[in-house]
């Protein structure tokens, strides 16, 4: 017999990395592939108003007053597609393949639906959509030329958001970032080339950055599915299986549906808003507009930030290593703090450089640069609750980061905006957003710190932090 004491012990299992690396090269490296990915779709945004606006103001309002439309559609894509990952992740992680094909195929049947929803009211309400927010002809008839061919054809943004979400899901997230950009970079070139008729090309004008955007979504969705047929060995795409499953479509919007509600809710906001900035000018919805696409490119690289943050937080917190826990909140929000003043300073400092590109009158430059300086004090204060939300979601209740939505865009933005509205100043209206803002950290320290001990509570009854 063999001596025991003469053996090799068995190696230990290796940990995962989320568990083991240093924090800050770990949320590096898993947040700044998302960060790139965002800051393609900020630029993907922004496209159509910079080359509309040469058209002339009231094209740049139309594609400005489209944006709540356009949002929807984002919340709906991206809330069923949350539900259809975490669905999916954890069949596979389960070891439940037939259960992880159909998420996958009733996830695509899924997005089809929401495609021709969209596209049917898209053509039949668009009008409609538009005089309910001005009665100018100009503005009315672009926005509807533009929304009509947008929404008819969302085929492409949904279909461009379910295969990239099933990439990313598959942990292929290097392929989903080449779709985005081949998609962005077709929207780029084709956009100057439609709107104004360059060689040869008819002049489509408002509706030719339509045709551009939803191209580019288009062929984005097909290079997606190749991708995923191709590549995606963790799951099986089929034809015959592209069907509703209503168990596996409850839970994909149990889990999907928060996050739809609370996308959603900027679409009221910014509807609101446009109501409220109208009944001064028009030139006020061009700057709201104009602000919307700028902003993105500020916080786009904070929410690939933030989506770096979270399955670092999620893994530690499972395994019941508070300190790591702690640690990447802090080191994540401060980056995005970082960032957010970043934002703030080039809004304060150069805010007729950055409305430039959009072509402005005299008049919006004015409105603009008040604007701009007044609503980025909000950023000082964005950076944490967009990570202090996603806490919440991560180790807490989910249900902290709806209320902190709701209370901000819909209690507190709106009814500000159209009081302050009420002094007759327009200046005044932008100052609704940093009011607000105060109202989501005010509540986002409030329900942290009320995870945070629910957090120690359960890891102290349950086992060491450490």
């Amino acid at each position: 017999m063999k001596d025991n004491k003469t053996q090799s012990p068995s190696p230990a299992p290796q940990e995962n990395k989320m568990g083991t690396m240093a924090i800050a090269p770990l949320l590096a490296g898993m947040a700044v592939p998302m960060m790139i990915s965002m800051l393609v779709q900020a630029l993907y945004n922004i496209v159509d108003s910079v080359f509309v606006s040469r058209l002339s103001q009231d094209a740049l309002n139309a594609v400005s007053l489209a944006f709540p439309l356009q949002n929807l559609m984002i919340a709906i894509g991206g809330g069923t597609g949350v539900g259809m990952n975490a669905l999916l992740s954890r069949s596979l992680g389960e070891g439940d393949q037939a259960k992880a094909d159909r998420a996958a195929n009733t996830g695509i049947f899924l997005f089809l639906c929401s495609a021709v929803l969209f596209g049917i009211c898209g053509v039949v309400f668009s009008r409609a959509f538009f005089l309910a927010q001005t009665d100018i002809q100009s503005i009315v008839d672009y926005g509807t030329a533009y929304s009509r061919i947008c929404l008819g054809l969302s085929i492409g943004i949904f279909s461009q958001f379910c295969f990239e979400r099933l990439l990313q899901s598959t942990g292929r997230t290097v392929y989903s970032m080449v779709t985005q950009i081949i998609g962005a970079v077709l929207n780029i070139i084709l956009d100057p080339i439609l709107i104004f008729g360059l060689f040869g090309f008819p002049r489509l004008e408002v509706a030719g950055a339509a045709v551009a955007t939803v191209f580019g979504q288009i062929v984005a969705a097909l290079i997606g599915l190749w991708m995923n047929v191709r590549f995606n060995r963790d799951i099986h795409i089929r034809l015959r299986d592209i069907r509703m499953d209503r168990t596996v479509a409850r839970e994909i919007y149990r889990v999907g549906l928060p996050s739809i509600i609370m996308q959603s809710i900027g679409s009221v906001m910014t509807f609101g808003m446009n109501k409220i900035l109208i009944s001064f000018t028009d030139t006020a919805t061009a700057v709201f507009g104009a602000y919307f696409k700028l902003q993105s490119f500020i916080f786009m690289p904070v929410f690939g930030l933030n989506n770096g943050m979270v399955p670092i937080v999620s893994y530690n917190y499972g395994a019941a290593r508070l300190d790591r826990v702690k640690k990447t909140f802090r080191l994540t929000a401060t980056v995005a703090t970082a960032i957010m003043v970043i934002g703030f300073s080039a809004f304060n400092l150069i805010p007729d450089l950055l409305l430039s590109f959009f072509n402005p009158s005299a008049e919006m430059l004015s409105i603009g640069t008040v604007a701009l300086r007044a609503i980025s004090i909000s950023f000082l204060l964005a950076g944490f609750c967009i990570i202090a939300g996603s806490m919440f979601q991560a180790i807490g209740n989910p249900l902290h980061s709806l209320v902190v939505s709701v209370c901000r865009q819909l209690l507190v933005l709106l009814p500000a905006a159209w009081l302050l509205a009420q002094t007759g100043k327009l200046d005044l209206v932008w100052f609704s957003f940093p009011i607000a803002e105060l109202m989501s950290l005010t509540l986002s320290v409030i329900f942290l710190r009320k995870t945070m001990r629910a957090a120690e509570a359960r890891l102290g009854a349950g086992g060491s932090a450490a």
